[in-house]
């Protein structure tokens, strides 16, 4: 959401299904106005609603359908799961191996010390997961995370939150956060022997898409070691290909302690993890014992989707793709109201002069005549003014150069 208030979409009001009063109703909300797009099928990049109108995803479940809506070998895998189990047992009780098959997948794909992988249901519940295991690791109670930094909206997610108006409303929160500045050199002296952990994504997404410099992650790593603090690596929104590597920390030379994974992870299942090595995941297993648990993290069906979307991103190498569909993106996005573009992959920010003007191209592009594909997009949570740009990683050059004309059209 954003500062601004968010008018409700004429569009969305004229492309409405037959459901739209109950969801208004009976499922709760979380902004005045959603887009409220019944959305009826989806297939590869494209979406379709309740009027039978379509529309290319450009923003992919924010980050999660990397390998596009419904992949053939993601439906697959879930089916098959369907006919073995769902639900037995909470988690890590039980050998499934579902979950057992992923965790040495991810393993296989990650520097030796990330060989241990704790399932959460999301990315926010990971956070969380490794907020704690700092914590009990070290024995300290300081976490540092960045100003612009967003990490989830769950209690402990949201302490660490890098913006304090969407902190406020939600006071007392977690104390003992130490608010760092992105990219400064200077910030990280503040990181001390009391911080159990820092908390650091290789891309600001939700500030507009601002990467971490190299030599910048490379001096934070640096400082971890020499403090003895943690260092987790958000990679929710990065990973999977998103920037141009399965992981986007690759391209900056350094390895984390934690990694955190979430959205695309389980190939449009909800899904989340965090992964350190086993000497540290250990220590939630005495003193207490079970010092982390949960019912339906590592869901069954969840780990199969997410194993079956990971296979289908290596198998077709995904990644590989990225930089050219970036650069597609990048040549065809020039117009006199863009006042900048900033990209990693492809994740995409196109900034214009105010929400107002980004709000009115976003529904614009909503608004589908008869033999017209629409286009859906949104904004970032701290840059209201910047259009996200996150598609599938399957995304089309004829796709991309539909979804552009769309967009350069609504600038006028």
């Amino acid at each position: 959401m954003s500062k601004q208030k968010r008018s409700l979409s004429e569009t969305a009001v004229a492309a409405r299904g037959g459901n739209y009063q109950l969801f208004l109703q009976h499922v709760a909300q979380t902004s005045p106005s959603p887009l409220a797009l019944e959305i009826v099928k989806a297939e590869g990049s494209v979406l379709k609603d309740a009027n039978g109108k379509k529309y290319i995803d450009l923003i992919a479940g924010i980050s999660v359908c990397n390998v596009g809506h419904r992949h053939p070998e993601v439906i697959k895998a879930i089916k098959k799961q369907l006919d073995n189990y769902l639900h037995v047992l909470v988690y890590g009780e039980l050998v499934e191996t579902p979950q057992v098959q992923y965790a040495r997948l991810l393993a296989e794909h990650l520097p030796p010390s990330l060989h241990s992988v704790y399932f959460t249901n999301s990315g926010a519940e990971a956070v969380e997961g490794a907020m704690k295991l700092a914590k009990r690791a070290t024995g300290r109670t300081e976490i540092a995370a960045f100003n612009k930094s967003y990490h989830g909206s769950t209690q402990g997610a949201l302490s660490i939150l890098g913006d304090e108006y969407w902190r406020n409303a939600f006071r007392p929160l977690l104390p003992g956060i130490r608010r760092l500045e992105y990219n400064s050199f200077d910030s990280l002296n503040e990181i001390s022997a009391d911080t159990a952990c820092v908390i650091v994504e290789p891309v600001q997404a939700e500030r507009g898409i601002y990467p971490a410099t190299k030599a910048w992650m490379q001096a934070l790593r640096k400082r971890c070691d020499e403090t003895g603090a943690l260092l987790v690596v958000d990679e929710i929104q990065t990973g999977f290909g998103r920037t141009g590597t399965l992981w986007a920390f690759e391209q900056l030379d350094i390895v984390p302690d934690i990694l955190l994974l979430g959205k695309a992870l389980g190939g449009g299942m909800p899904l989340g993890a965090f992964i350190a090595g086993k000497n540290l995941m250990d220590q939630f297993t005495v003193n207490p014992v079970l010092g982390h648990i949960t019912t339906f993290g590592g869901h069954p069906v969840c780990c199969a989707a997410g194993m079956a979307a990971m296979k289908a991103l290596l198998q077709e190498k995904l990644p590989e793709q990225v930089s050219a569909k970036e650069q597609r993106f990048l040549q065809l996005l020039q117009h006199k109201k863009i006042k900048a573009v900033r990209s990693a992959g492809l994740l995409i920010a196109v900034e214009f002069d105010s929400y107002e003007t980004n709000k009115a191209i976003i529904d614009y592009c909503l608004r589908v005549e008869e033999n017209q594909t629409g286009v859906l997009t949104d904004w970032f949570l701290f840059a209201p003014q910047c259009l996200r740009i996150a598609p599938p990683l399957i995304i089309t050059e004829e796709e991309i150069t539909l979804a552009c004309e769309r967009l350069l059209q609504a600038m006028g």
